[in-house]
């Protein structure tokens, strides 16, 4: 500290002190010794920063520096050894950086005098060596280090010589040398770099660098003009290019032109930790015995990953955990691990044997395989004895607060907390019993969580029968007491959960570490939420109650069980959460993007079929009343060897009623009196010759005469038909709800209730289909040419088919 700051300090004081003096005369013994704390603290502050200076900080980053206490009384500490080791107070800049960067980066401060010795000795004299030192200790949380270990970690003592940056250089460069020649300065020269420092770990950068210029200098020789010149970009991308394509692949493996959702969950792309390297990821808490307890754990399970799919039991999955399921069960397929189908039932009250078979049947429609199903329930036993276990440790005691008395925020200590252990285990053991009425007692974990929630429920009274253990508990553990022991008992490595949960983080390690056991590592992402409708399974039930909807698979939601029933692909939800992304933030998403992904699948996999939604009845003329033909139609058009289907052709067709104007107007171009039109696939044009109306002058048939396509003039325009077709049903689906965010106040101020579309639904009872489709089988999925993708409903019989509309053709929308 300068002289004039050191004055400013000292004079500031005073005249705080005068001030106080003058304003209360009685007060003037303490204001005197008011001062004279504050010129002692002022004169330590200054004290402080001149010797945070001395070892090359500037003055404004050694004053930042004393603002964290724990930080300055380290330094001075760092700072006092180095003193002693050198036998002076003259510290070189050099090494004050070095033991600054060490100390704000050091975790465990036990090992603070054993790295400012390496730093003071010249045996750690680059940022290089101090993280590997760094991160050696992290992996190695003991007193006594091997320092020969240690060492051989660090680079202590390795020396690398010209001659071997050269040699290691000329190498990379020959490696490289027909792309070098190839592309001269446009080449990467990162590549060159990067490779060169793996090379040459512990090499001084600098020197590698120029090695690297020099030899591509030597070879290249001097830039040219036309190296010079800046590279031509391409054409921007047409807005429909801009789209990423995404080849589907099952089980979620969809390949864009950035990553595949499998190249987004690998380890190494997500930067997660290793299996048995908890201790690596920020915030970890490290503990005498975690080191030991990894140990084990990578014997128990070979180092694979392990996650899991944790959903309660009570509601029906839906879009959100559509992520969830790819990112858990995607992360550990893509990096060979495996993932548990794990049910939370804690809350017999609201479980229903129907939510297990509808989870687990969603899951296997995405594609993905359990390792194994188990339940929280099948731990009820042991996790009874780690309460037990936790109260005897005197971090858990039984609480008499009732649940209102524990809702909200500055909720005051329990006056049962300090409660003794024995009195503890014996209410515990008589809550088990059933001696008290629920809502009497619970018990409480002593522990304050990140959104500064205190002493969290472990343990409460439920007196309902659990579907699988009967009546054989009356207690129930909580999410917060369950989740991570449940976790660390099926030796999970990764716990991927939404980022609500990141405040629970806290005491997800905090209880393992409690319990001194084996502590997986939680991960938090963001969650996908779509526009236009609500996933709550409150909201759910209400819409289902109040007769919206007609179940938790109708259509017009975005459960996972609603969209199979409406015929989204698996595939297509897969490559959608592919397309979204790992992210961390929330994210938000329209409905038209979940669709295109649809459309990119069904394109490539719903065969084609000719359905008429609203007939005209069409009368052939000149052919003859017996006349029956067959006319080939392909699957797929783009691909018309791949397989095909017969349709009948007859005297008596039928066309949609849009593809006749008894007007002509301008710009249309399909069948008018003075307009024919093409029939696809049959290689035959129409025209019209006579029109029929009914009594209300409402068109009602047409008649006209065919002619061989090879015969006329093209066309403006081809339009589907169906002859002797079956009748069917038909379902179309729009949004239900009007507004973006229905749950949002400020957009629906009535609540989501009132915001339904009245024109989600729309029936249509006489549709009439070819025949190809006669034998489909539920969920079968077709493309009803010119009209859209459809998929065969639960509700068809022999007698009549159900089609719903899956979602509309991507056409143009200003065609007519």
């Amino acid at each position: 500290m300068t002289k004039a700051s050191r004055l400013l300090v000292e004079g500031r004081t005073n005249l705080i002190g005068y001030f106080m003096v003058r304003s209360n005369p009685n007060a003037r013994l303490l204001s005197c010794a008011h001062v004279g704390l504050e010129l002692c603290a002022g004169r330590e502050m200054a004290d402080a920063v001149s010797i945070f200076m001395s070892i090359g900080l500037s003055e404004q980053k050694a004053k930042e520096t004393l603002k964290n206490e724990a930080l300055s009384s380290t330094l001075k500490t760092a700072i006092q050894q180095a003193q002693g080791l050198l036998g002076s107070a003259s510290i070189d800049k050099t090494a004050g950086t070095m033991l600054y960067n060490m100390v704000t980066r050091l975790k465990d401060s036990t090992q603070l005098s054993f790295l400012t010795e390496y730093i003071i000795t010249r045996k750690i004299t680059s940022e290089l060596q101090l993280s590997a030192a760094l991160d050696f200790i992290k992996s190695h949380p003991q007193e006594n280090l091997d320092r020969f270990e240690f060492e051989a970690a660090c680079g202590v003592g390795v020396v690398v010589t010209p001659e071997q940056i050269e040699d290691a250089v000329e190498l990379i460069i020959r490696k490289h040398k027909d792309q070098l020649l190839a592309e001269r300065y446009r080449f990467n020269m990162g590549i060159l770099m990067g490779e060169a420092r793996t090379a040459l770990k512990w090499a001084d950068g600098k020197i590698v660098k120029n090695e690297v210029d020099m030899q591509v200098l030597h070879l290249l020789g001097p830039k040219t003009e036309a190296d010079l010149e800046k590279k031509q970009k391409g054409a921007k991308p047409k807005a429909a290019e801009k789209d990423v394509k995404i080849e589907q692949v099952a089980n979620g493996e969809a390949n864009t032109e950035g990553k595949s959702l499998m190249e987004q969950l690998r380890g190494e792309a997500l930067k997660f930790h290793k299996p048995g390297e908890n201790y690596k990821t920020e915030g970890y808490v490290v503990t005498p015995n975690t080191m030991n307890l990894l140990k084990k754990h990578l014997e128990e399970t070979g180092g694979q990953v392990r996650t899991r799919f944790p959903p309660e039991p009570n509601g029906i999955l839906h879009i959100g955990h559509a992520k969830a399921i790819n990112f858990n069960f995607g992360f550990a397929k893509a990096n060979n691990g495996i993932c548990f189908l794990r049910y939370d039932d804690t809350n017999p009250e609201k479980e229903e044997e129907k939510y297990f078979t509808a989870i687990k049947e969603m899951v296997e429609w995405l594609g993905y395989k359990p390792y194994a199903v188990t339940h929280a329930s099948d731990h009820f036993q042991l996790l009874y004895d780690l309460a037990v276990d936790l109260i005897r440790r005197g971090h858990a005691y039984v609480c008499h607060q009732r649940g209102e008395e524990l809702k909200g925020h500055n909720i005051p200590p329990s006056p049962w907390r300090e409660r003794p252990v024995e009195e503890s285990l014996l209410l515990f053991d008589r809550m088990k019993k059933g001696m008290f009425a629920e809502g009497e007692v619970t018990l409480r974990m002593k522990m304050v969580m990140e959104d500064g929630k205190m002493d969290p429920v472990a343990y409460r009274i439920k007196y309902t029968p659990h579907h699988r253990t009967g009546n054989t508990w009356c207690i129930y553990p909580t999410y917060d007491y369950t989740h991570c022991l449940c976790d660390s008992i099926e030796n999970i490595t990764h716990s991927l959960c939404t980022k609500e949960f990141q405040a629970r983080r806290s005491s997800y390690f905090w209880l393992c570490n409690a319990l001194d056991l084996y502590c997986p590592v939680q991960w938090e992402y963001g969650r996908l939420n779509l526009t236009y409708t609500v996933v709550s399974k409150r909201k759910i039930i209400k819409l289902v109650e109040t007769g919206v909807v007609r179940d938790w698979d109708d259509p017009r939601l975005f459960t996972l069980t609603a969209l199979r029933r409406r015929g989204f692909p698996p595939q297509a939800i897969n490559n959608f959460c592919a397309r979204v992304g790992v992210t961390v933030a929330q994210t938000t998403m329209e409905p038209h993007l979940l669709e295109a992904c649809v459309r990119e699948v069904l394109n490539d996999t719903a065969s084609r079929a000719m359905a008429i939604l609203e007939p005209l009845k069409v009368t052939i003329t000149n052919l003859p009343t017996n006349a029956q033909n067959e006319v080939r139609v392909p699957d797929f058009p783009a691909n018309e060897a791949k397989c095909s289907h017969v349709v009948p052709f007859s005297k008596t067709i039928f066309i949609e009623q849009s593809d006749f104007r008894e007007v002509m107007e301008k710009g249309y171009k399909r069948l008018t009196p003075d307009q024919p039109v093409g029939l696809r696939h049959a290689g035959f044009i129409i025209s019209v010759q006579r029109v029929i109306k009914d009594g209300c002058g409402k068109v009602c048939e047409l008649e006209v005469t065919c002619a061989s396509s090879d015969s006329v003039e093209k066309p403006k325009a081809f339009i589907h038909w169906v002859s002797d077709p079956l009748r069917c049903e038909v379902r179309l689906y729009e949004r239900l709800f009007l507004h973006k965010n229905p749950e949002d106040p400020a957009e629906v101020p009535a609540g989501f209730l009132s915001d339904i579309n009245p024109n989600s639904l729309t029936v249509i009872e006489s549709a009439l289909v070819d025949r190809s489709v006669g034998k489909a089988k539920v969920f079968d999925k077709f493309q009803f040419e010119r009209v859209g993708y459809f998929s065969l409903d639960p509700d068809s019989t022999s007698e009549k088919l159900v089609f719903n509309r899956t979602v509309t053709l991507k056409e143009d929308p200003g065609k007519i």
